[in-house]
């Protein structure tokens, strides 16, 4: 599906998957990557715990590929109790954290799927199974004409709280902004995170008693972050050479905080201290993967799952340099230890000393220019086409409780995912169970989805194309288009509202589909028998 948006607002998110016919790589271009995923003792704000990770690390490792590769993820599920024999006869030792859900799932997100590779997406119980613990899967993903900057996450409840995250960045030798900057690898991606220092089960068991979101302890900048009354761990470093210009790739892999980030310098005048903190200018010149016209702010506001460029040039006196990114995600009354302030890294010149800078901790310019994410503009314009079918959605939410619905129904994942029900030949909503919340969508239509709204000053000439997008207050628009059969997962990218069923499928042509998927073996071994 391709998906347009023609306003916005921040209120909740929907996150659909976007799906969309592209050119296949060539056998030669193939990239091989390996998640092993297992539990691992990490203390990214200094508070140790047992976490979920990709190659024993938060967040996992950088995946990065180029435009016309094909992907090939083989993940490997090591949350397996392990039974070690040691000295005592019959006496073993378990490995691994068995409070911890030990299942698991990979979703790429932003990465268009084709019907020939839904049973790859990664979306447990819509399109496949999870992994079980011992077993392996590999995904196999043809990136085609796709580049930008996107991610991975479990996508089997709310695991990714518990560390299974990471970036995926698509490079374009031949990008048409490059002039823009002069670096752009992996020295200069931002990935903020929230983090909370309980595992997700008992959080989630709070949360379904008391219908309140769990609130996270801290904020992370790539994997470190601070807590109030917690120790000074040191902040991660972006290193710059004065004169340079550098594209930073800033992705928000929370599962529910809203990151503000900013880049503080000084305004500094011969024989004259530091005056007020004031802001590099940024440009942004891409959203979700989608290459925007160059729109330079002050301050970016990045709802969870949202994924920027911009070009920041390094222009300022060799020094240190504080990153802020402060979030909100609920009361802070709610969770001692969060303190937004704590939420930031360094942005260090060559030749400034290794030090934190002198200046002080705010949570950004207090005047800035703030991006407002409905005057984007694609770098390639494209005009959405008209509707061929409405849909009105109203997000609901049960108080008191941990239940959202979508159009009074909360969704509830059905035992056998939605793609293999499709292949036994489910065709109509009522083949579904109501709590699938499944929309039934004809080939090659537009559709229309409106969350309701006041405002009226839609864009309907050449909005941004994204994946992520915020919804509700003055209302959004998003017009998808149905050309490529599957079940795709539409839902809320604040995991808590999703795993508390905002969420839909949307289920494009599914006699087609039976005709074009052809999964494997392996796929279908996912499932239990």
């Amino acid at each position: 599906m391709r998906l347009f948006l023609a306003s916005t607002a921040a209120l909740a998110l929907l996150k659909p998957h976007p799906v969309s016919a592209a050119a296949l790589a060539g056998p030669l271009a193939v990239k091989e990557v390996t998640l092993n995923i297992s539990n691992k003792q990490l203390a990214p704000d200094g508070f140790l715990r047992s976490t979920i990770v990709a190659n024993g690390q938060y967040p996992g490792p950088a995946i990065t590929a180029f435009k016309g590769q094909t992907l090939r993820v083989k993940v490997n599920n090591h949350l397996v109790r392990k039974l070690v024999k040691i000295k005592v006869p019959l006496l073993k030792k378990p490995q691994t954290d068995s409070s911890m859900r030990r299942s698991t799932t990979v979703s790429f997100d932003g990465i268009f799927q084709t019907a020939q590779s839904s049973f790859n997406e990664g979306s447990a119980f819509v399109t496949t199974c999870p992994i079980a613990p011992g077993a392996s899967y590999t995904y196999e993903v043809d990136l085609g004409e796709q580049s930008g900057t996107f991610w991975y996450h479990s996508e089997l409840s709310v695991q990714y709280v518990d560390g299974l995250r990471g970036a995926l960045i698509v490079y374009d030798p031949k990008d048409p902004l490059r002039h823009l900057y002069d670096v752009d690898d992996l020295s200069t991606l931002i990935q903020l995170g929230d983090w909370w220092q309980s595992s997700t089960l008992p959080l989630l068991t709070a949360y379904e008693a008391t219908g309140v979101v769990p609130v996270s302890d801290s904020g992370t900048v790539n994997g470190v972050g601070r807590y109030q009354g917690g120790p000074a761990v040191p902040f991660a470093v972006t290193n710059v050479v004065a004169g340079k210009r550098y594209r930073l790739r800033i992705i928000n892999q929370s599962a529910r905080n809203v990151f503000t980030v900013s880049v503080e310098g000084h305004a500094l005048s011969k024989g004259i201290p530091p005056l007020v903190p004031l802001s590099f200018c940024a440009a942004v010149i891409e959203a979700d993967g989608v290459a925007t016209e160059a729109h330079t702010v002050d301050l970016i506001e990045m709802l969870a799952g949202q994924r920027y460029s911009v070009v920041l040039n390094a222009n300022q006196p060799v020094a240190n340099y504080w990153i802020n990114a402060p979030f909100v995600g609920g009361s802070p009354a709610r969770n001692l230890h969060q303190n937004a302030t704590l939420s930031r890294s360094i942005l260090r010149y060559k030749g400034a000393p290794i030090a934190e800078p002198t200046t002080a901790w705010t949570l950004g310019p207090e005047n800035g220019v703030a991006l407002v994410e409905a005057n984007l503009r694609p770098l390639v314009s494209v005009t959405p086409p008209p509707a061929d079918i409405n849909i009105s959605m109203d997000l609901t939410v049960v108080a008191g409780k941990a239940i959202w619905n979508v159009n009074n129904i909360s969704y509830l994942p059905p035992k056998v995912p939605t793609l293999a029900h499709v292949l036994a030949g489910a065709s109509t909503a009522a083949d579904f169970d109501p709590t699938e919340n499944t929309f039934v969508l004809p080939a090659n239509k537009t559709v229309e989805i409106d969350f309701p709204a006041t405002a009226t000053d839609e864009n309907e000439v050449n909005p941004i194309k994204r994946d992520v997008v915020a919804v509700g207050g003055t209302g959004t628009k998003i017009r998808l288009r149905t050309d490529t059969p599957g079940p795709w997962f539409f839902h809320c990218h604040i995991f808590w509202h999703k795993q508390a069923g905002l969420a839909t499928v949307m289920l494009a042509a599914p006699d087609a589909l039976r005709k074009e998927v052809k999964p494997t073996k392996a796929w279908q071994a996912l499932c239990p028998a």
